[in-house]
């Protein structure tokens, strides 16, 4: 859908839906007064792969391990990656 925004629910009682966010005003007509939200909440966020991390410092990081890691040394650092940034 070109005028919507894919979302995954990760946390709380719809944990694990899908759902979407359109990206056109929406302006109700029954209520008696008029708005228009003009900001979704949606947060920016970016990935990268474990070795990369080596040489940053994160102050929040999430691990996606669907797939196991190649070695202990992966999760190591994968996790040892948070700290005062």
């Amino acid at each position: 859908m070109r005028n919507c925004t894919e979302v995954n629910i990760l946390t709380g009682c719809g944990k694990g839906d899908t759902t979407f966010i359109p990206h056109i005003p929406i302006i109700p007509p029954n209520v008696p007064f008029q708005f228009k939200p003009l900001q979704f909440p949606v947060p920016l966020s970016f990935a990268m792969s474990i070795n990369k991390t080596q040489v940053q410092s994160l102050k929040v990081a999430g691990l996606q391990l669907e797939e196991p890691c190649f070695s202990h040394g992966q999760l190591y650092v994968g996790a040892s990656c948070v700290g005062a940034a």
